[in-house]
């Protein structure tokens, strides 16, 4: 008895809401449609049906009017290809500092830290025995300059032989070649920064006794990194001299700098599968320093693709696919999606010209229904 009155109640709730519902919210014909009721409601009166409704096909006997969606046009954009990779940075210029003779240290004018500009003393040797030879040499030389010119008069008076005279050019020939040597040894005894930078630590003292195997320091101009980094093989073709990268260094994240390639490898490593690269970043503020990690960020133009709102994507049994308006009537197409982000997807499929892609109201449509397009909100 009480299962009876319940049914009862349910069936009379039925028939007030359903009436209610398809007069005063358009939104539920298409659904009243398909299950047969709009018809008779419409016939009784219970449901006013618009003018712009009436005779759509399959849409019972007045139709339920066209479907309101809101549709954009089909746009363009070329698919970026962004490549994230680990480098390390060099100095723009670095080398490291030794004598070439051996000595004893006398002196280091320079700290680590300092900046110093090329042909700036480094460091000094015990150059006592170098001068030594350097006043002898000369020594040797004005003698044998005295011999050329006192056998070039006694030549004048025919006392002296050509071959006297030969022999003693010869001497003076060597003389001049002894000299140089002399002078290039003393020299030698000095250190000279070779390029500008900073200079690194320092690890011999003055009094120490270092050899040409004996590291005395590195200088390494940071003004501008140079960073050394790998990209996979796939991307050989598409690396170009002067292309923009994005670089970062890995303890100071938030620092990105823009640089540009300076050098492409020419071969491709076959144990890796990758094509070395370098390039060239500022370094403002000499926050930087050689040796550090950085992420490089290079961005790659590829091919144009269909580009369509986020929320037009929608989901089937068969993949995606999207809403397209074509002569007023809803065409669904398939698409494939080749790269998406934020503010829009790239996809491929078969779009004609003057297709609108449904971007709200996509939940009421049908392929061949007739719909409504509105204006995006602004």
């Amino acid at each position: 008895m009480k299962l009876g009155v319940q049914l009862l109640v349910v069936a009379l709730l039925g028939a007030v809401a359903v009436p209610v519902s398809a007069r005063f919210v358009p939104g539920t014909h298409p659904w009243l449609d398909r299950i047969g009721l709009l018809g008779p409601l419409t016939t009784a009166g219970l449901v006013k049906v618009d003018e712009q409704e009436e005779g759509r096909p399959g849409q019972g006997a007045r139709g339920a009017g066209e479907v309101p969606v809101m549709a954009l046009p089909v746009t363009t954009q070329s698919m970026q290809d962004v490549l994230s990779v680990i480098g390390s940075g060099q100095g723009a210029q670095a080398a490291d500092l030794a004598f070439s003779v051996t000595g004893r240290i006398t002196e280091i004018p320079v700290a680590p830290g300092d900046r110093v500009e090329a042909g700036t003393v480094i460091a000094q040797l015990d150059a006592a025995g170098a001068q030594l030879s350097v006043d002898r040499a000369r020594l040797v030389l004005e003698d044998a300059q005295r011999t050329v010119d006192r056998l070039g008069q006694l030549a004048q008076s025919g006392t002296a032989t050509s071959l006297q005279r030969q022999e003693a050019e010869l001497a003076l020939r060597t003389a001049e070649l002894e000299l140089q040597i002399a002078e290039r040894t003393l020299a030698d005894h000095q250190l000279l920064a070779p390029i500008p930078g900073v200079v690194g630590l320092i690890q011999p003292q003055p009094g120490d006794l270092v050899t040409p195997a004996t590291v005395i320091t590195r200088i390494e101009d940071r003004s501008t990194l140079i960073l050394d980094f790998r990209v996979p093989e796939r991307l050989a073709p598409l690396i170009q001299l002067g292309d923009t990268v994005s670089a970062a260094a890995a303890s100071l994240p938030d620092s990105t700098v823009e640089g540009r390639i300076t050098a492409v490898d020419n071969r491709v490593d076959e144990a890796s599968r990758t094509l070395r690269v370098k390039a060239s970043i500022a370094n403002p503020g000499d926050r930087l320093r050689a040796g550090m990690a950085f992420r490089i960020d290079l961005a790659f133009t590829g091919a144009s693709y269909p580009a369509v709102d986020p929320l037009s994507i929608q989901w089937g049994s068969d993949g995606a696919y999207v809403w397209v308006v074509r002569e007023a009537k809803a065409a669904r197409l398939p698409v494939s999606i080749m790269q998406r982000n934020a503010d829009f997807v790239l996809v491929e499929g078969d779009f004609a010209p003057g297709d609108l892609v449904v971007t709200e109201g996509v939940n009421l449509l049908r392929p061949g229904s007739a719909v409504t397009v509105t204006p995006p909100r602004s």
